[in-house]
């Protein structure tokens, strides 16, 4: 995972996006040879020898979509079902002021104003592959921070087993929650093992850039090992939970969308195989990886589960 610091740069500094490519083509040639000419010291590394400022990378042939492909193919049901939908249907939407209520099993609950919570958690850039369950990826280079940081402060009790997300309900605003086509509002849920790992991560924007209403703005989750229906958008409620919380889409459709979601090519959606994918901006599908690629950090978190039941 590279690592910059949006909040720290003018404007006039931020790297146009037709630069962006070339730019990290040369950083990652250049840290290549950095890295044989001086290799991290084992203090340096983490616990299991991983060099912890790459977690969460991808690899040479996965470059990063564009800001036009990320910010105009989306699910985000709350502004209609089709991909152009949001970024057509979200122009009214007011992701100012907002704040987020964390609560429930924890210490020390704590509402959160978005302003605040961006100067407290100083964005970091996280370059993740997005592989949706309907068998088509890109790849996002988002700015956020790691929602173990949030969790460590208000402090979860040992009750705490799981996280539950709620989206913002404003039907006004988001003509998709006028419909029935889902169950309002959007809710989401993790072991809260899953959100205390490093990669599980909040986001406030991509490309340098504030998150755009289409994307989930103010804030999002982005869990990089799971399917894209994971990452629940525009929230505004955490709750720690002793018990399973219900997801939407297992609500709506519970023999296609399990609570798990992780990326595993060898279970089929009941309408489609999942072993291959299409990459945006790509003619050929791929074939899908395990965890989405990220099995060498997250397959431990389900040691001894049959992830085949558990989907």
């Amino acid at each position: 995972m590279l690592i910059k610091r949006p909040n720290d740069i003018v404007s006039s500094e931020i790297t146009p996006e037709s630069l962006y490519w070339n730019r990290r083509q040369f950083l990652r040639a250049t840290g290549a040879a950095l890295a044989v000419a001086f290799p991290l010291s084992r203090r340096e590394r983490g616990p299991g020898g991983e060099d912890p400022g790459r977690r969460g990378w991808v690899g040479d042939d996965d470059k990063p979509n564009s800001y036009e492909d990320i910010t105009h193919y989306n699910n985000y049901y709350e502004f209609g079902p089709d991909k152009r939908d949001p970024s057509e249907h979200s122009g009214g939407f007011r992701p100012r002021p907002w704040t987020v209520a964390v609560g429930g099993e924890v210490h020390k609950p704590k509402t959160f104003d978005i302003d605040e919570m961006l100067r407290r958690y100083p964005a970091e850039e996280r370059i993740y592959r997005l592989r949706c369950v309907e068998a088509w990826s890109m790849v996002v280079p988002w700015n956020g921070f790691a929602l173990s940081k949030l969790l460590g402060d208000v402090q979860p009790t040992s009750q705490a087993k799981y996280v539950a997300f709620t989206t913002v309900y404003r039907p006004t605003e988001m003509p998709g929650q006028n419909t029935d086509i889902l169950p309002w509002p959007y809710v989401e849920g993790l072991r809260l093992d899953e959100a205390m790992h490093p990669l599980a991560t909040l986001v406030t924007g991509l490309y340098g850039k504030p998150l755009p209403n289409q994307d989930g703005a103010p804030i999002r989750l982005v869990v990089p090992w799971k399917y894209g229906f994971k990452g629940i958008k525009a929230i505004v409620k955490i709750q720690l939970t002793r018990t399973q919380p219900p997801t939407t889409w297992s609500l709506a459709a519970p023999d296609e969308y399990g609570f798990y979601a992780n990326v595993n090519p060898e279970v089929d959606h009941p309408r489609w195989s999942q072993k291959r994918e299409r990459r945006l901006g790509e003619f050929l599908r791929r074939p899908t990886l395990m965890f989405n690629g990220y099995g060498d950090q997250v397959a431990s978190l389900y040691a001894g589960m049959d992830l085949k039941v558990n989907y």
